[in-house]
């Protein structure tokens, strides 16, 4: 079947309010040129306001980089489902490996977070991968299909059609190193697989798994053009609207 491509940006701990309005613009000029495919940004939390409000009327989609389990209440530093919906996303980024890494966060905290921003109409992107000592141990599946299997656990197999994976190898994230795409292939399969244990196939072909790692406008096309491979989920190179434009139209 055909899956609508999606090239998210998630820009980190990156870009003032007005840095992030300037690169958002030029952005939805892109993703408005391109009916396609859906293009995703995440700025930081601070810039979420004026950036809705820059974009509104374009194709532009944008998403938290992380949500809370609960609508409010003593979360200090949280940002719940109903702030990041207040802001005008539309999506949500949740166990990213950077949030596994140096936050801490295991897969039953991320699992509640997928069901949260879920509850609240949030599209969730599921970020799973292997650090390379679990590539060189020949962990790859295993370890990527741990991480799917819990990030999804109780997920009602309908509301699947309502998510994202996003493969991101923790060792070609910022490293400058990528998968190869026949890496990438290798593991979009697997986790595509898992997805038809867990609910049905017919919903897991429906499912969209993004590439993340190092992803550039060099590599893109030879990427995106794998049978699994449904798009990407791009750090450094999102944060300059060239680069970007140039992963857009792959």
């Amino acid at each position: 079947m055909t899956r609508t491509p999606l090239i998210a940006g998630n820009w980190k701990m990156h870009k003032t309010a007005a840095e992030a309005v300037a690169l958002a613009r030029a952005v939805a000029e892109e993703a408005n040129r391109r009916p396609d495919r859906e293009v995703m940004i995440a700025p930081p939390a601070t810039a979420l306001f004026p950036v809705a409000e820059a974009v509104r009327g374009t194709r532009l989609i944008l998403a938290g980089q992380n949500v809370a389990w609960e609508e409010k209440g003593a979360f200090t530093g949280e940002i719940s489902p109903l702030m990041l919906a207040d802001c005008g996303c539309a999506m949500a980024i949740v166990g990213h490996s950077e949030r596994r890494h140096i936050f801490g966060e295991d897969d039953a905290m991320i699992n509640r977070r997928l069901k949260g921003a879920m509850n609240h109409g949030l599209v969730p992107i599921l970020c799973v991968g292997e650090t390379i000592e679990e590539r060189e141990d020949g962990r790859t599946a295993e370890v990527v299909e741990a991480q799917v299997r819990a990030g999804l656990a109780d997920v009602n197999p309908e509301s699947g059609r309502e998510l994202v994976v996003a493969y991101e190898p923790v060792w070609a994230i910022g490293t400058g190193r990528t998968a190869t795409s026949g890496q990438a292939q290798e593991a979009h399969a697997h986790i595509r697989a898992v997805l038809a244990q867990m609910f049905e196939k017919d919903i897991a072909a429906e499912i969209r798994i993004l590439y993340g790692g190092s992803v550039k406008p060099g590599n893109a096309a030879e990427l995106m053009a794998q049978a699994d491979v449904d798009g990407a989920l791009v750090g450094g190179a999102s944060l300059d609207a060239q680069s970007f434009a140039g992963i857009i139209n792959f």
